[in-house]
């Protein structure tokens, strides 16, 4: 079933709709008709104030949209313009093959790669036959070849996840003695059934492409190359003392970071699940029932790491847990996060940031009702993100970026400030309405809100971890548990570790892989084999 158009009508073109039934109907049905739109009318008005949680079951109906000003200002200006008189101005028509022409010309990307995104790929030169530079031209006789810029063709091949290869080693014996003589594996090929590539591709399509082990088990029977669920489950969990020494790692060096964005997901744990069953069947409370997935991103000044924890801790209690191990004489870290109380434990100082978008969907989920003081708020964010985008464009350093922000977004954001507080003060916003609530936030947490105003590197918001966490949300969505807090242990590493490769440019699967060729060392001195600087060791470790 496609997804129905929203239908916004005023009351007037409901009375008109009425007026016209009222002839056409007979009067049972015309009562009944009459019925549903006056209920309608009602239930709409009366729950004004909740329009927060009707947006939200309206986008689970027809989609959701970006929450970005220029979808949030056009579909209200659309609605105003629908209601306005039609007037005919064949001066500005344009034709439908004008109008796409138009927007080809601005959709960015055109889903095509360049040779150089094939970094990894191996290059293979090839010379024209009986040519090198310097010979006699075969067309003319009389000019010379040299060197030019090549031609370029990328050629790819498809092939399994995981691919067998069976060696048939030939047995001699003696007849006199009985000695065998078998064949030796072929020089650099072990006898070891699974490669370390296995675990590093099996890891990457589990926890960083979120394929369950029972689907890739059916793609390689397709494939007559099979590998059950319970062994691929053997591999990764064999293969992750390395890993987990990389990610106790990169907990040590993520506490040391100035900056640290936290957020929480849902989570299930089977085993946690059933645990806290049985308590309330026995009476007795549980200590905790809600089940997360927690994400930590540290800024540190040459790239970031990502952490993920799942189990009944909240962000905040796992953040405590990763500053335990921050060195006593550096300053506070700032946090950023929503402004949920689950993320803030006290336990540890931080200089607290809250997320600007965050107060910013408050007030878009009610522009439609309130749309001209939602405009005033929107517009005046933008200029403030653009103000970022500039300093991000210009790559300023974290002190001229607040400087900029200081005289640039200082006297928007206190205009706001002042404006929002006189709406209450002239009361001409209900404070328990849509909008009140939405303003009283933003007033409520403006010291969190407005950090990138007094500290040098603040972030505007939390998208940072935010789009961190969309990787266990696909874990989730496709894998929908895990079964043991072990299972989710060994999750919480492979993707910790995935991810942060991907935020430092690097590739995951070589990574892994050098991992478990490598695991005596990295168990040993682990600082030396993370993400950033693992490559540095690969020649001394051969």
């Amino acid at each position: 079933m496609k997804h129905p158009e929203v239908v916004n009508a005023t009351r007037a073109q409901l009375d008109e709709l009425l007026a016209l039934a009222k002839t056409s109907f007979p009067s049972r049905q015309y009562e009944l008709l009459e019925g549903v739109l006056g209920t309608f009318v009602y239930v709409m008005q009366a729950l004004q104030n909740a329009k927060t949680s009707i947006k939200r079951f309206r986008q689970m109906l027809f989609g959701t949209r970006t929450e970005s000003k220029r979808n949030v200002l056009k579909d209200a200006d659309a609605r105003v313009n629908s209601e306005l008189p039609v007037t005919q101005d064949t001066s500005r028509e344009t034709s439908q093959a004008e109008a796409n022409a138009a927007l080809a010309l601005h959709r960015s990307g055109h889903g095509r790669n360049g040779a150089q995104a094939y970094s990894n790929s191996p290059v293979v030169t090839v010379d024209p036959p009986g040519l090198v530079p310097g010979d006699r031209c075969p067309e003319c006789n009389d000019g010379k070849v040299y060197d030019s810029t090549p031609r370029t063709i990328v050629k790819v091949v498809g092939q399994p996840p995981l691919v067998a290869t069976v060696y048939k080693l030939r047995q001699l014996r003696c007849r006199l003695c009985d000695a065998t003589f078998t064949g030796p594996m072929p020089e650099g090929v072990t006898a070891q059934k699974y490669d370390p590539s296995c675990a590093a591709m099996l890891a990457l399509l589990r926890y960083g492409s979120g394929m369950p082990f029972y689907r890739l088990e059916g793609l390689q029977a397709s494939l007559n190359v099979p590998v059950s669920d319970a062994t691929q489950w053997e591999i990764v969990a064999r293969a992750v003392p390395a890993p987990r020494a990389a990610f106790n790692e990169l907990i040590l060096q993520a506490a040391q970071a100035p900056l640290l964005h936290s957020d929480d997901t849902p989570a299930k744990i089977l085993a946690l699940i059933l645990e806290r069953t049985k308590l309330e069947a026995r009476g007795q409370e549980p200590t905790a029932k809600a089940i997360n997935t927690s994400c930590i991103v540290a800024v540190l000044d040459q790239h970031q790491v990502v952490l993920f924890f799942t189990g009944h801790p909240h962000a905040g209690k796992n953040l405590a847990d990763v500053l335990a191990h921050r060195a006593r004489e550096l300053e506070p870290p700032m946090q950023m996060s929503d402004a949920l109380a689950a993320n803030f434990t006290g336990e540890f100082e931080t200089i607290i940031g809250k997320c600007l978008t965050h107060g910013r969907r408050k007030v878009v989920d009610v522009y439609a009702q309130f749309p001209e003081p939602c405009r005033h708020v929107i517009e005046t964010l933008a200029g403030v993100y653009a103000n970022d985008a500039h300093c991000r464009e210009a790559n300023m350093s974290p002190e001229q970026r607040l400087h900029y922000h200081q005289a640039h977004s200082d006297e928007p954001m206190q205009s706001l400030h002042r404006w929002m507080n006189d709406q209450f003060a002239q009361r001409t916003v209900e404070p328990n309405s849509g909008l009140g609530q939405a303003l009283r936030y933003l007033i409520k947490h403006w010291s969190g809100l407005t950090l990138f105003l007094r500290q040098a590197g603040a972030p505007l918001d939390n998208n940072l971890v935010e789009r961190c966490l969309k990787r266990a949300i696909l874990h989730r969505k496709n894998s929908m548990f895990y079964k043991t807090c072990t299972g989710a242990e060994v999750g919480d590493i492979y993707m910790s570790l995935i991810h942060t490769c991907q935020l430092c440019n690097v590739n995951p699967f070589d990574y892994l892989q050098a991992l478990q060729i490598h695991a005596l060392e990295v168990t040993t001195t682990p600082s030396q084999w993370m993400p950033w600087n693992f490559r540095e060791q690969l020649p001394a470790a051969a």
